[in-house]
């Protein structure tokens, strides 16, 4: 008998997206879940998502839906454009 102990590799949009000024801050979780933060409100939305493609379906906890797509390495969601935490751009002043 064989087992594969070795675990799945993480999707690759799961982490921290921000929008441009950092007021909107959401997290993409392994589990399939996600938590959205908004300025100092933390877990404002939070909820599940699934991936198929570049498209993501969220549906929150309290059953609302909305939908996003990555194109470029940026997350398009609704209204919303936001970037991996760590390439998120500067404000100019």
């Amino acid at each position: 008998m064989t087992t594969n102990n070795n675990p799945r590799a993480p999707h690759p949009y799961v982490g921290m997206w921000v929008t441009a000024d950092g007021f909107i801050r959401q997290e993409l979780l392994p589990n399939g879940r996600y938590d959205e933060a908004r300025g100092n409100r933390d877990s404002a939305y939070t909820g599940r998502y699934t991936v198929n493609g570049n498209h993501i379906d969220y549906i929150d906890d309290t059953g609302f839906t909305a939908t996003g797509d990555v194109r470029d390495g940026v997350l398009h969601h609704e209204h919303l454009v936001l970037y991996r935490e760590a390439e998120q751009p500067t404000r100019s002043a």
